[in-house]
């Protein structure tokens, strides 16, 4: 409807409207999230959580509303209509740029569990959405250099009992676990460091998935792989924001996951990471492959 504004023009509007967004849910998050940590009965902390996803919900359906007032953007979203809300999900995505979070969150919104991250420990204290991300469970990771490690051993492993942690907190409420496996944003220096097999992706770290699925695996019956490719050229956050992302392809597909990759210990059993990273590369190469298609002209 407002397409038509200057880019610049749109950019600080869009701003406007998703600062005050975020700021009025947020806000409006704490409170059950406080009375969740206050009252330990596990019931209660239950219809917390329900609460607090009402509320992010509300919060993503919002900047969907200012996406479509200012953006001229075409979407082209394929199995978006095989989700179910009341399924417990482990969800992997290329990762290109920020922009992914917030395609992901509209095309997922009320059809699919809210989607939950892992994030690094550090982003616990971003101003205002910080706190909203902790008092939503998402699972704050705190990774140790291998230099640090061999300094410290008595901290092997701590990244694990931190993600056992919060996938118990998962157990109660359906969710869509989320993880970004390779780690990082797509760029062509990356990929050329990484000497990726892979033409659009940077190799896929199977540690975050694998750990899901020991922990949550009588839970989580079915992965949701997600592809999404940007024809005109991944978008910084401020193309975003101004409107200048021309069109978006996302492809969604469940695969049942296998029953021999979940409930076992990625971090001793040799076997099990063998299979854990044969499976993700199998699912990795098909998407190499959509992605060659979704790019073409």
């Amino acid at each position: 409807m407002l397409s038509f504004l200057p880019a610049p023009v749109i950019g600080v509007l869009n701003s406007i409207l998703l600062a005050i967004n975020t700021l009025f849910w947020c806000v409006l998050l704490y409170i059950p999230a406080l009375l969740k940590l206050i009252i330990p009965h596990k019931g209660f902390r239950v219809l917390c959580t329900k609460i607090i996803i009402w509320i992010s919900e509300s919060w993503v359906a919002c900047n969907t509303g200012w996406m479509k007032l200012t953006h001229g953007t075409k979407w082209h979203v394929t199995g978006a209509e095989n989700l179910r809300r009341e399924s417990w999900y482990l969800v992997l995505s290329n990762h290109q740029s920020w922009v992914d979070i917030f395609a992901m969150q509209r095309v997922f919104n009320r059809r699919a569990p809210f989607l939950k991250f892992f994030l690094k420990q550090q982003l616990i204290w971003v101003p205002v959405i910080g706190l909203a991300w902790w008092g939503l469970d998402f699972p704050f990771m705190k990774r140790y250099s291998r230099e640090y490690l061999i300094k410290h051993p008595e901290k092997r492993g701590e990244d694990l009992k931190a993600t056992r942690r919060a996938c118990e907190k998962f157990r109660y409420t359906p969710v869509s676990v989320m993880n970004f496996v390779e780690g990082t944003r797509f760029t062509p220096a990356k990929h050329a460091k990484q000497k990726s097999r892979y033409k659009h992706l940077l190799t896929p770290k199977a540690g975050g998935a694998a750990f899901v699925l020991d922990t949550m695996g009588d839970s989580i019956q079915t992965l949701v792989d997600v592809t999404i490719a940007y024809p005109g050229g991944a978008p910084s956050f401020w193309d975003f924001i101004c409107g200048r992302m021309k069109e978006v392809k996302m492809e969604i597909h469940t695969v049942t996951i296998p029953e021999h990759l979940k409930g076992r210990d990625y971090a001793t059993d040799a076997e099990h990471r063998r299979n854990v990273k044969n499976w993700l590369g199998e699912q990795w190469q098909a998407k190499d492959a959509r992605l060659e298609e979704m790019l073409k002209p």
